[in-house]
Formats: C-alpha cells, sequence, structure tokens
C-alpha cells in the first residue's frame, strides 16, 4: 500500500528520510549489535545518541550557552503543572494569555499554585484570533508570562513576541517548534511536545534560561524538578530513549535542508498555497483573523454540519487523512507541519475544488 497523506495534528508525519535511516539501523545501531529501542541509556553508545542530538538541536534553533536543553516524559500537558512548580519563586504571581484550548488547560493547572491572572484573552471570539498585549498588559512583580505559541485547534499563531519586559516569558510551542527560525533568548523557557514537528509522541522537550533552575518549590515531585533533570543530563530516570534518537535524525534532517530558514521558506510556500485558495473563493471559510493564521494549522469550515463530515470521509478514501477538525471546534483542519510535502497540500487544494463541485450547497 503507498503512503498517504497525513494531515494529522499529532502524532503527524515524519520524513520519510528519517524512517527510511530508523528503518536501516532497527535491527543494529552502528556496530553496536543491537536496536536503539535495545541499548543502556547508560552506555557509551546511548549517551554519544543523546548528546549529538542535543548538540544538533542547539545548532539548529541557535541556542545560547546559558541554556539548558532537557529531554524529558509526560507529555506538553505535564509541563503545565511544572512551569508553576519551578518558575513561582518571588512573587507566586503569575500572567497567562488564553488564546486557545491548550493555554487555557496551562492557566488552570497553574491555578493550583499560586496567584494565577489572565493578561489577555481571545476567548469571546472562539479564539478565532490571538489577543494583542504590551509591557502594561502584565502585573510587574508577576514570575512569569505564559502563552502558546501557536494553537493547534484553533489554527492560530502568535504574529509577535510578547514584550513582557524583564519577567521572563515562557512558550509552549509544541505545534510549531523548528517550523522557522526563533529567537530563543527572548523566552525564560520554551517547551514542546515532540510528537507534532520533532519526532515520535513520548518526548517533551524543554529548554530553560539557567537562572531559571533551582528555585522550584519544596514539594515538587522530583520528576518534575528541572534542576534535578538538568543537572543528570536529563537522565535521572531512563529516558524516552528511542524519541530521542528520532528527534536525533530530524535535526540532522533539517540541517541537510538548509536549517530552519529554509524550513521556513517551504512551510510559508505550503500555507500560502492553501490560504490563498481559501481566500479566493466563497464554498469554505477560514475562521481566523488574517493576522493571525498559523503556518501549521490550517482551519476551514463549509458551514454545513453534514457536509463537513462528508468531505473528511470522502478526503480519507482518496488518501488525505486526518482532516476532521477538531471535536470542540467542527469543520476541518490541515496539519501541514514540515515533513508534509507540498505536494500533498496541492492533492489537497486539488481535492477542496472536486468536492465543492460536486456537491453544491443548497
Amino acid at each position: 500500500m503507498e503512503r498517504v497523506y497525513n494531515f494529522s495534528a499529532g502524532p503527524s508525519m515524519l520524513p520519510e528520510t528519517v524512517l527510511k535511516k530508523a528503518a536501516e539501523e532497527m535491527l543494529c545501531y552502528g556496530d553496536s549489535g543491537m536496536s536503539v529501542m535495545e541499548m543502556s541509556h547508560r552506555s557509551p553508545v546511548y549517551e554519544k545518541i543523546i548528546s549529538d542530538a542535543e548538540g544538533l538541536l542547539r545548532t539548529v534553533m541557535a541556542i545560547p550557552d546559558n541554556y539548558k536543553v532537557l529531554f524529558l516524559q509526560g507529555g506538553a500537558s505535564t509541563q503545565f503543572a511544572a512551569v508553576p512548580l519551578n518558575l513561582l519563586a518571588k512573587s507566586k504571581k503569575a500572567d497567562y494569555i488564553l488564546s486557545g484550548q491548550f493555554s487555557t488547560k496551562a492557566y488552570k493547572e497553574a491555578q493550583k499554585y499560586g496567584d494565577i491572572a489572565v493578561a489577555a484573552s481571545s476567548k469571546d471570539a472562539n479564539f478565532s484570533f490571538v489577543p494583542r498585549t504590551d509591557e502594561n498588559s502584565f502585573r510587574a512583580d508577576a514570575d512569569y508570562v505564559h502563552i502558546c505559541f501557536n494553537n493547534t485547534i484553533y489554527g492560530t499563531k502568535f504574529p509577535y513576541i510578547p514584550d513582557t519586559g524583564d519577567i521572563p516569558l515562557v512558550a509552549d510551542m509544541s505545534s510549531c517548534i523548528l517550523s522557522e527560525p526563533i529567537d530563543v533568548s527572548r523566552f525564560g523557557m520554551i517547551y514542546a511536545g515532540a510528537q507534532k514537528n520533532m519526532s515520535a509522541a513520548g518526548l517533551t522537550v524543554v529548554i530553560v534560561r539557567e537562572d531559571l533552575l533551582g528555585n522550584a518549590r519544596e514539594d515538587t515531585p522530583t520528576m518534575l524538578d528541572y534542576k534535578v533533570m538538568a543537572d543528570n543530563g536529563s537522565m535521572y530516570n531512563t529516558p524516552p530513549c528511542y524519541c530521542i534518537y528520532i528527534a536525533k535524525l530530524v535535526y540532522e534532517w533539517i540541517l541537510s535542508l538548509g536549517g530552519l530558514e529554509k524550513m521556513k521558506e517551504l512551510n510559508a510556500k505550503k500555507a500560502k498555497l492553501l490560504y490563498d485558495y481559501l481566500d479566493s473563493q466563497d464554498y469554505y471559510a477560514a475562521p481566523v483573523e488574517k493576522e493571525s493564521r498559523s503556518m501549521m494549522n490550517v482551519t476551514f469550515v463549509t458551514g454545513d454540519a453534514d457536509l463537513d463530515k462528508k468531505f473528511a470521509a470522502e478526503a480519507s478514501a482518496a488518501g488525505l487523512k486526518n482532516l476532521k477538525g477538531h471535536r470542540s471546534v467542527g469543520g476541518m483542519r490541515a496539519s501541514i507541519y514540515n515533513a508534509m510535502p507540498y505536494e500533498g497540500v496541492e492533492k489537497l487544494v486539488a481535492f477542496m475544488k472536486e468536492f465543492a463541485l460536486a456537491n453544491p450547497k443548497k
């Protein structure tokens, strides 16, 4: 059977070259005589894999030396608790910008641990845009400001990096990390689940400025203490070994293409093709305000729930998988992460045109 075009929001497509390389090394990695899945995380062979993975990520993202890179488990959702447990160190206050479901979940989780305020929200507009803020939007004594940089469910992305002054900015970048260059120094911390743009499900990457370490609450679980994880090189316990190996291959793939500048160029070309079509017709509607559109997750609707359901079913039968929108918003969603080839978006647009002709609205 031929491979399909998988528009899933995550776990998502991986680059074919990465899958082929992993397949080649499945039974025997190098001259180790075993699979990466089988080897001890304390072995010299695996220690080199995780060390190389960190070095490659630092190169790809131009991560400054005063930031620690952590390879963790638990998904990005675990960080909803880990962030306040580690960073509510002084005033016990934090400000959150609510731009979708995951920033809202993070906000609700953080409320268990301190004085957590909403600095801005687009909830009243069904999260169809990213709210604008300036330095005056945040409490001067907040320990940090939290954002979700790209909103997978609603198809929005921050068109700017919030100015938080001296307050550390924390960003969930699960669905946009590695899609374009980002100035890491503008953030106190970045975290991301790897299953969208980086690796298989099971790995979470945390990039945290060193001065923010060592301030965790006394009752913070050891596995959620960033300093413990940093001091142990992400190996306080057995890490998600194979996912880290796959991430290493992905970092190599990005560098082979030309790095994040080239990645942005490729991603922008895909997004432009799809958004240009959406803006050129009136059969489908894109609910997101143009300034806030995501380059990774494109949402659209026909305005008829039955037609939307039919669209997703027929698209799946045509080899365009997982286009059904999130259950909380309906419609359709095309996640066009790094590994989605341009040809996949071309086929999607062609199908959209055919479907519109074959299914006129009443």
